[in-house]
């Protein structure tokens, strides 16, 4: 993969900044829809993109299209990092920055009047609750693509028990109680750490209802209402536990979606590897295999 130019965006937000990591459309044959890539839990932008130029963003960046990719508050570059005293939850995320970061992108670029959206696990969980909630974002979100995501883990395998049952649903909202915070970085369990609220929140809706925590407003029912956009949601074999095929296809089920296409990353399928949660994003020759695929399906809604 060639070195792109990357430049780091910064959108005042609340007591301090967002980061949106900006790489360029390479190329004469630019398109006019920008796409904004979103990280799941216990991450950030830095699962879409490298210094040196791999990742899916900057990958897209070469074929011609301009990305964002978004740190969530307290997250990657984004101020402040999350601490004790960090209060905010996955409801702000929803309801304030994506909403923000959309209209950031559309005034940086008046040319185009929507934006491709793509998301990693749990967020596309929070780009499908923005989308659900807001009929602008509706009609101003040009695409909807998702990797391993997944809003109920249903399935069961010793592996799930350890990983969801013990650890994240039990051991870790200890240590955020003692510590004010999830601590993932330090504890090597993750690209980043998770604030008390976002932990919770992100548990309750993985066991129970897709409900706002903050003022109680019912995702599931009004999914069944929404103008959806293209939407694609991609699975990997490997994926046992945090983005299981039956679980991500459970989320489709369950957002009612209008027109939506399903892929499993498996050599079955036709696929280089069969991949994991992380590395259908990582994997060094991820760009030889489904990213062409990925890119061809955006090539497909090029204005």
């Amino acid at each position: 993969m060639k070195s792109t130019t990357q430049e780091s965006l910064y959108i005042p937000y609340r007591q301090g900044q967002l980061h949106v990591r900006f790489i360029p459309a390479k190329g004469a044959n630019k398109h006019v829809t920008p796409i904004l890539m979103l990280h799941g839990a216990m991450s950030n932008g830095r699962v879409f993109y490298s210094d040196s130029g791999r990742g899916l963003g900057c990958f897209l960046a070469e074929q011609g299209f301009d990305v964002y990719v978004l740190d969530t508050a307290g997250r990657g570059k984004s101020t402040p990092l999350i601490d004790k005293h960090y209060d905010l939850g996955q409801g702000e995320v929803i309801r304030e920055q994506l909403p923000l970061v959309q209209s950031f992108i559309l005034q940086r670029q008046p040319n185009a009047s929507k934006v491709h959206w793509c998301a990693h696990s749990w967020g596309g969980v929070l780009m499908a609750s923005s989308l659900i909630r807001f009929t602008d974002l509706q009609v101003s979100v040009a695409s909807f693509l998702t990797f391993g995501t997944k809003r109920t883990i249903k399935i069961k395998s010793l592996r799930k028990w350890l990983m969801v049952d013990v650890f994240w649903n039990r051991l870790a909202p200890l240590v955020a109680t003692k510590q004010g915070f999830f601590d993932a970085y330090r504890y090597r369990f993750g690209m980043d750490n998770e604030s008390h609220q976002s932990l919770t929140q992100s548990i309750d809706w993985v066991r129970g209802e897709w409900i706002d925590h903050d003022d109680h407003f019912n995702y599931a029912k009004a999914a069944q209402e929404t103008t959806w956009p293209m939407t694609w949601f991609i699975a990997a074999k490997n994926d046992t536990v945090l983005g299981n095929p039956s679980d991500v296809q459970d989320m489709m089920a369950e957002c009612g979606f209008q027109q939506a296409e399903y892929t499993l990353l498996a050599k079955e399928q036709g696929y280089l590897y069969d991949y994991g949660h992380a590395d259908m994003l990582t994997h060094k020759q991820a760009c030889d295999d489904h990213f062409i695929k990925v890119k061809n399906w955006y090539l497909a809604q090029a204005d």
